[in-house]
């Protein structure tokens, strides 16, 4: 029995479940933020939470045209910091709802007057308790280690609370259409399983993507490390040329990620400095034109709005990784020495 694959085919009916429930909550939080004239975001979390949290600052300040920063809990917890959050909006992101670092930078921020909401995967856990906005991801039980439908779900929540605070209908109506893009999406799977055939003995190599994807390249990076044991580094495309790209020689392996919009055309630039120093690049786009410059071409048979892409651009990453695993010899659903929950304070 394999976990983790048949978790990664239940996103399109979980992210469907979880915007059309918790839709209604959101336009609640979005009057509270109207009324207290919220200016300012912080993201708290951890891991693949916190992948989800990158997604989230893009998102609301490219849409909502707010200011949002990634808490570093780490202020709280070990150096036990006093910020005032007053007229701030600070959500927790926690699939357990049990992270400890979270819990203590939500607690810190209400006493100093935050508005507080939370993204999780459990009702009625910890972090639902200092949230005055608790947003469900409605995705069941994830029982393999290595999360996929939490994460998708909760970037669904963060478009779906950008696209309500920002009156973006497209946004809101994108969110409808996205169960069967992923859907779409799932059908690369056989395609996948024999591409990751080839790299399975690479140890090292390099993820990237750009502007709102960055995210995408930090959570299949993040997947791969944690499933098949080897360093996976991910780079912001633009970050990359500012030094990175020297590790790469012939053959060095880079996963790219890049769906049509605003970030594709460095995409391509990127791509054809690394095929100039012959690296072994797998590429996922919707686009041939950078297609053709791949080793393993991966092609996304649907057409998403930019600012949604990551929500199906990871399911390939989430797909290559448990492949990966299991063409390496490995479990991905028990990666070794890890939980599924992590408490770190």
């Amino acid at each position: 029995m394999a976990i983790m694959i048949d978790e990664i085919n239940e996103q399109p009916h979980a992210v469907a479940v979880a915007v059309d429930s918790e839709h209604a909550n959101v336009v609640s939080l979005v009057k509270e933020l109207r009324k207290r004239q919220i200016r300012h975001v912080v993201i708290a979390a951890r891991g693949t939470s916190d992948n989800a949290a990158v997604y989230g600052k893009y998102l609301m300040e490219i849409v909502a045209g707010v200011p949002v920063a990634l808490a570093a809990p780490s202020v709280f917890t070990l150096y036990e910091a006093s910020i005032n959050f007053a007229d701030s909006l600070v959500i927790g992101v926690s699939q357990s709802g049990q992270a400890t670092d979270v819990l203590q930078t939500l607690e810190a921020a209400r006493s100093t007057g935050a508005l507080t909401a939370c993204i999780t995967n459990v009702a009625g856990s910890p972090i639902t308790e200092l949230s005055d906005f608790t947003f469900l991801c409605h995705a069941g039980e994830e029982r393999a280690v290595a999360a996929t439908k939490t994460y998708t779900t909760s970037l669904a929540l963060f478009a779906l609370i950008a696209g309500v605070w920002a009156d973006h209908q497209g946004l809101i109506d994108g969110l409808k259409q996205l169960p069967e893009q992923i859907q779409q999406t799932l059908l690369l799977e056989d395609e996948i399983s024999r591409a990751s055939e080839r790299y399975r003995y690479i140890q090292e190599c390099a993820v990237l993507a750009r502007g709102i994807n960055q995210c995408t390249a930090l959570e299949a990076a993040l997947k791969m490390s944690e499933t098949s044991y080897l360093v996976a580094k991910p780079y912001s495309g633009a970050d990359f040329l500012h030094g990175p790209i020297a590790i790469v020689s012939e053959g060095f392996p880079c996963f790219l990620f890049a769906p049509t919009g605003r970030a594709y055309p460095s995409m391509v630039d990127l791509a054809m400095k690394l095929r100039s120093r012959n690296a072994e690049m797998v590429i996922v786009s919707n686009n041939c034109e950078i297609l053709g410059l791949a080793a393993k071409p991966i092609k996304m048979s649907v057409d998403i709005n930019e600012y949604l892409s990551p929500i199906a651009y990871i399911v390939p990453g989430q797909i290559w990784a448990f492949h990966l695993s299991r063409n390496r010899g490995y479990d991905p659903d028990k990666p070794r020495g890890l939980s599924k929950v992590t408490l770190t304070r």
